[in-house]
């Protein structure tokens, strides 16, 4: 038995303190499953068999199982489960590697799955002290992004910050500022591209209330040049520093979600399905080199779909940061054209739990715009891990098998 995509949607993608900033997380999500349903009307909510939600943060409104809140804020009949995974970067590829092994196994037929973020909203925190009343002051902690509260038995070299251990990534394989701010470049150029052509007009759905219409992040204008006057953030100049605000992605909010089922609930889904996942493979690294665990976890996931590189049309992986991913597509070998051909991460944006579903979704869309029949969506995680997806376009002839 295989698990197939049926729809998928997304909010825009909004700057951090941005046009997004006044909508909690849980209403980002139920906005996402809202419009994620409406593309199968024919689907009786009360036949979804469960909500596999996917969120980084935890700390703030979405907290309380993020899944089920969103489900019942979005009108899903209390029947309806939900559940919240929590693997950071990669929460809602993760939720929909799940759910397809749910499916898989017999367990459910539809499972709505997603994640969301709101980087804005992430709550500053208090740790509790050891004793009550301590004298002296406490300080307040963001929960915004990276390490915190860090257990001091983890060694140094794990705990340093994604910047650094991305400009550790840069000097282990020679990626230059210059490759990373063409690949940045790229990206908005790309995106700019496809949202005039009318790629994403299907696939990102406004969020009720508010006027983006679409990602907030992408400049058109930008170029190498542009991007070659920012500063290095993580190191000074002498100090070798490559990494920049352009050439990484930003801080974001937002919400996707995708809609999986097994290929005979087709029938009460009342469409046909997309695109069939054919491999999962998931890695794990030193922490500090999470920028490349995509590598292995894509190869896995293609040994798990029987196929190689040389039959895969389409790659989506989420840019953290250039220069991890350009050390993955080097250590692939693939042709850069194949790779995020609607823009990625850096121009569109990575609100943490909702980027999985973005390029599962988006890379469903390209299999089928571009007639490919096979397609790899990765993603890099925090604390040394990826995550990876292949999937069959259900176009192409055989492939609902």
């Amino acid at each position: 038995m295989s698990a197939f995509i049926y729809a998928a949607t997304r909010t825009p993608f909004g700057r951090f303190n941005g046009a997004l900033a006044g909508v909690r997380p849980d209403d980002l999500a139920a906005a996402a499953i809202t419009s994620t349903l409406a593309r199968v009307p024919g689907l009786d909510p009360a036949a979804i068999d469960d909500v596999v939600w996917g969120n980084a943060n935890g700390a703030g409104e979405e907290n309380r199982n993020v899944g089920r809140m969103a489900a019942l804020l979005a009108g899903l009949p209390v029947s309806v489960p939900g559940t919240t995974v929590n693997r950071l970067c990669g929460s809602s590829l993760d939720a929909a590697m799940t759910a397809s092994r749910t499916i898989e196994s017999g367990d459910a037929e539809v499972v709505l799955t997603g994640g969301v973020e709101s980087m804005t909203r992430a709550p500053w925190v208090l740790p509790k002290s050891a004793k009550p009343f301590p004298a002296g002051d406490v300080t307040a902690v963001s929960t915004t992004l990276g390490w915190r509260l860090v257990n001091p038995r983890m060694p140094k070299e794990w705990t340093v910050s994604l910047g650094e251990a991305n400009e550790q990534l840069q000097e282990r394989f020679g990626i230059s500022r210059e490759r990373q701010d063409q690949f940045a470049a790229r990206s908005h150029q790309l995106a700019h591209t496809a949202w005039e052509s009318g790629f994403y007009d299907d696939l990102v759905v406004p969020v009720e209330g508010v006027g983006l219409t679409r990602d907030e992040g992408i400049r058109a204008g930008s170029t190498p040049e542009v991007l070659a006057g920012l500063k290095p953030v993580f190191r000074t100049p002498e100090q070798g520093g490559t990494i920049t605000a352009g050439n990484a992605s930003p801080l974001n909010d937002g919400a996707s979600a995708v809609l999986l089922g097994s290929e005979k609930a087709a029938a009460s889904i009342g469409a046909g399905p997309i695109a069939r996942i054919a491999g999962r493979g998931v890695m794990a690294l030193e922490p500090q080199a999470f920028g490349y665990a995509p590598v292995e976890a894509a190869n896995r996931a293609l040994a798990r779909a029987g196929i190689g590189w040389d039959q895969v049309g389409a790659v989506e992986l989420n840019e953290a940061f250039a220069v991890q991913s350009l050390a993955c597509l080097d250590a692939w070998k693939v042709d850069p054209a194949i790779v995020n051909q609607k823009g990625g991460a850096i121009a569109i944006g990575h609100p943490l739990g909702a980027s999985g579903g973005r390029i599962l979704a988006t890379l469903a869309k390209v299999l089928r715009e571009t007639k490919q029949r096979y397609g790899v969506a990765a993603i890099c995680i925090g604390v040394g891990q990826g995550l990876a997806v292949v999937l069959e376009n259900c176009d192409v002839t055989g492939a609902a098998q």
